[in-house]
């Protein structure tokens, strides 16, 4: 009779919409749990996917970087240029590349659009004494950067054209197989590079080579 009852008033109620349903019912705690597992599953998928992407987008392609065995950290753009144009034609040894550098040094002070007396000018304008890193003094000389500068799409007044043109020149040429020699003195490199520059007057340029030669890494001995 009891159960009769029960059946009963069930009934009632759930025509009156009293009756509680099934989204309302207590959950068991075996649905508790699995709800809770199928959360953490979708928490780390999603993190895991972020991970890959910020990898993917963080590190990219290497970029590549050109090595030299003898650098100079604290020298300016324009000699950094020089030294690295240098061992690009296969020039190694520390003293020829500091001999190099002290005789540039001793013309120009590495500033490409100086005339001679200091004027810093493009190199049209530079009509008297000597123009460039170098100083090109003679008519010759002096045309032929133009010449090269033409012919290659590049400004004479700039240390990239100028260091092009320069390892064209025949004086470069005279000297630059002694210069490839290793293991000399700072002082043989500077007699032979008379040939490329013919100074008319030596000034500081050897003490320059020995700057450089101290301001080079590694330095010596390490």
């Amino acid at each position: 009779m009891n159960l009769l009852r029960s059946i009963a008033l069930v009934a009632a109620l759930s025509i009156v919409g009293c009756a509680p349903s099934s989204a309302e019912l207590p959950k068991s705690l075996e649905e508790i749990a699995a709800e809770e597992k199928a959360e953490d599953t979708t928490a780390t998928v999603k993190t895991t996917t972020e991970e890959v992407v910020d990898v993917d987008e963080g590190e990219g392609e290497p970029i590549p970087v050109a090595t030299y065995a003898i650098t100079c950290p604290d020298c300016s753009i324009q000699e950094q240029m020089a030294l690295e144009a240098f061992q690009d034609k296969g020039i190694t040894d520390r003293y020829a590349l500091a001999a190099l550098m002290g005789n540039i040094q001793q013309e120009s002070r590495f500033t490409a659009n100086i005339c001679e007396g200091g004027a810093r000018i493009p190199y049209e304008h530079c009509h008297r004494g000597g123009y460039g890193l170098i100083q090109w003094t003679t008519t010759g000389r002096y045309d032929g950067l133009g010449r090269f500068a033409k012919n290659n799409t590049c400004n004479p007044s700039t240390t990239e054209c100028q260091l092009g043109y320069l390892f064209t020149e025949r004086e470069w040429k005279m000297a630059y197989p002694y210069l490839l020699k290793k293991g000399n003195t700072i002082e043989w490199y500077m007699q032979h590079t008379y040939k490329w520059l013919g100074w008319g007057i030596h000034g500081y340029r050897t003490d320059y080579a020995y700057d450089y030669a101290r301001k080079f890494t590694p330095h010596p001995g390490t």
